[in-house]
């Protein structure tokens, strides 16, 4: 393995963290407690999910940015997975945008036959538009998104949530390193992107209300939605 010489600052944060550890071990006690949840198995079709999602978006860049598209597809099947999801859910979340921004209906048919109706009907429910080609006003789709949000399966709003969830993290990031500028990138501008995310984040609160059974990965990403969306307004 090459190294590199060591850089003194975090040389001495190491040695530092070292020293501390006779403190901090100890503290831990001697069982740990079983992890909430059921363990999620997950197989190849994550693998050729994963390589559809490049095959559709491996030449698209994230809006404004040089980083690649499929970048955030794989930050949303993660937090899927982390709060609770299962593969039909990971593999969903890696096609959440095919339809929309890869070919519209056709490619809803080609998800459904290569991975299922489960998955399929995920995408559909994460898609608000399937045309393939010009879209409706802005405005229209994210309203008619909004009002789908209230009856849609479970399967679809952890999908959904997970999405936003990154998109609003990326955009609180990117505020932070390059200033109100970000805002330029989106159709609606700062208002209409922030009145978007805050009513995501207010739909998806009450979610909880209506789920009291809903599991506490789910919830905990409910929350952590709504954080990011009030540091958007920061």
């Amino acid at each position: 393995m090459n190294t590199h010489p060591p850089r003194p600052g975090m040389q001495q944060t190491l040695e530092a963290a070292l020293a501390a550890r006779d403190a901090v071990l100890p503290a831990k006690g001697a069982t740990e407690s079983k992890p909430p949840g059921n363990p999620v198995a997950v197989g190849l079709r994550l693998a050729d999910a994963l390589a559809f999602a490049i095959q559709k978006h491996g030449s698209q860049m994230r809006k404004g940015t040089a980083i690649p598209y499929i970048t955030h597809l794989m930050a949303v099947s993660s937090i899927v997975g982390e709060s609770g999801g299962g593969e039909d859910e990971m593999i969903a979340a890696l096609l959440h945008d095919a339809v929309e921004d890869g070919g519209g209906a056709p490619v809803l048919a080609e998800i459904r036959a290569r991975f299922g109706d489960a998955v399929a009907g995920i995408v559909a429910g994460c898609t608000d538009d399937d045309s393939g080609g010009e879209k409706a006003p802005w405005l229209e789709r994210k309203r008619a998104y909004l009002a789908h949000l209230a009856s849609a399966p479970l399967p679809v709003l952890r999908v959904s949530c997970a999405d936003k969830l990154h998109n609003a993290r990326s955009i609180q990031r990117d505020l932070r390193d390059h200033g109100p500028v970000v805002w330029q990138r989106f159709k609606a501008d700062r208002e209409g992107t922030l009145w978007y995310y805050r009513s995501l984040a207010r739909i998806f609160a009450a979610l909880v209300q209506d789920e009291p059974a809903l599991d506490p990965g789910f919830r905990s990403m409910i929350r952590e939605l709504r954080e990011a969306v009030a540091g958007l307004e920061a």
